[in-house]
């Protein structure tokens, strides 16, 4: 699915995505390269892992909160609320919270819980507003108003319903009529629609997909609601280096991207996040399931799109900077999930120590991996199981070396044995303490 382009830079692109996709053990890979000077505003497009496209949707999290960002600056730009506006003047029922502004919400500077109070909110079923509000009163705050930069998924929820309440429609209805379709983004929904990747947790150890809900988030859908697709998004990154006649103009644009606070790398709705070449503007997003990165350089014009159907694994900027960096030699061959761990290996899996020295055993391409905690899990052995049953080194410095399971006298793995080297569980508590002196092994 590659565009044309200078294949050089192509070869680049594509080997930057099939090694984060390799590496970090995401399902599937969307990446894209901005242009807005093409018609599409997206110069190249790739993809690794399991199949998906420039139109596959993914759950895009918080990338959301520049979109209602956007609707806040449309009501302040028309004259409908000024950003140091108290949050009451819109939600008197807010309780201690009325006292924030809007361009505390806005900047994540108003000092409030970073989670609504309640059920993990990402996880369950969105609650109304009434139900939002009632259980969010201003006790959980952590910080006084303007003192520090503390991220806040609640203060979006809420921002949603002043958007709401000065326009008197929803939120959804106002995402819609204001910014998706006078940007053309027509692949960007509230709910998914076909063809969208299936969000999935990916175990740590074993390498298996485990399904992860996908909820309507109700009262906190402007916080990170919205599912899109690499081409509507590249729209977006063009609408956020330019503007749009219709929703925002440049110099709004530009003073988004300003940092509230010196100490800071968020502005008015977007991350300000420096890279090899300069700043990245955006934002990216997480939702269960799904992680997300759109962000643009305004002085080089150009910016990077990434979407992927894992929870964890993924970081939009640093992807966006090896994607935007130098030519990165080599490709790999894509992660594909383990559907099976066989019995030999699943016991085995977990943290093993050598001495005081910790290892993380997971099972990857049909093999055990020893990763190394002291390296940041660099690869330090590599095992398989042979014909004959023995568990072999196939790499690393146990290479060629037979791996032996000790069992205690209930069948129980005590520890593993590999020439001299021993592995157990807790760390040696001296020098000649191999294995807990409690446990019998045969």
């Amino acid at each position: 699915m590659t565009q044309p382009g200078p294949a050089p830079r192509a070869e680049h692109l594509q080997a930057v995505t099939d090694r984060y996709q390799a590496e970090r053990r995401l399902p599937s890979l969307v990446t894209g390269l901005l242009d807005p000077g093409l018609p599409s505003g997206l110069g190249w497009t790739g993809a690794a892992g399991s199949p998906a496209t420039s139109d596959t949707q993914f759950r895009i999290g918080s990338i959301t909160k520049t979109l209602t960002a956007v609707l806040v600056l449309q009501c302040r730009d028309e004259g409908l609320l000024s950003l140091d506006d108290p949050l009451g003047r819109f939600v008197p029922e807010a309780g201690r919270y009325a006292a924030a502004t809007v361009r505390g919400l806005l900047s994540h500077t108003a000092g409030m819980q970073s989670e609504p109070a309640g059920p993990w909110w990402e996880r369950s079923p969105g609650g109304t507003v009434a139900q939002l509000l009632a259980a969010n009163d201003g006790s959980g705050a952590v910080f006084e108003p303007g003192t520090h930069h503390h991220y806040s998924n609640l203060g979006y929820g809420l921002l949603g319903e002043v958007v709401a309440r000065v326009r008197g429609a929803s939120w959804r209805t106002l995402v819609s009529t204001r910014v998706l379709e006078p940007l053309g983004l027509r692949r960007t929904s509230y709910a998914a629609e076909a063809p969208a990747a299936t969000g999935w947790s990916v175990h740590h150890l074993a390498g298996t997909l485990v399904p992860e809900p996908a909820h309507d988030t109700g009262a906190m859908a402007p916080a990170g609601q919205l599912w899109s697709t690499v081409e509507d998004l590249a729209r977006f990154g063009g609408f956020l280096l330019d503007g749009h006649p219709d929703v925002l103009d440049a110099p709004t644009l530009r003073e988004m991207r300003q940092p509230v606070a010196p100490a800071t790398e968020y502005g008015l709705g977007v991350r300000v996040a420096p890279y090899a070449a300069g700043l990245l503007v955006g934002h990216t997003g997480s939702m269960p399931g799904f992680q997300s990165a759109l962000l643009v350089d305004p002085v080089r014009r150009t910016g990077v799109v990434a979407l992927t159907n894992a929870t964890t694994g993924f970081s939009g900027t640093e992807l966006a900077g090896a994607l935007l960096g130098p030519r990165t030699p080599g490709r790999l061959d894509p992660w594909v999930p383990a559907r099976q761990v066989p019995a030999w290996a699943l016991e085995l899996l977990g943290t093993w120590h050598w001495g005081s020295s910790a290892y993380e055993v997971r099972w990857h391409a049909d093999r055990l991996e020893w990763r190394d905690l002291a390296r940041g899990l660099a690869i330090a052995e590599q095992f398989t199981r042979a014909p004959d049953g023995r568990i072999v080194g196939e790499a690393g410095y146990h290479h060629g070396e037979t791996l032996h399971v000790v069992r205690r006298e209930d069948g129980s793995v005590l520890r593993l044995e590999c020439a001299t080297f021993v592995y157990t569980r807790e760390p040696y508590r001296d020098d000649a303490d191999h294995s807990p002196t409690e446990e019998t092994a045969r």
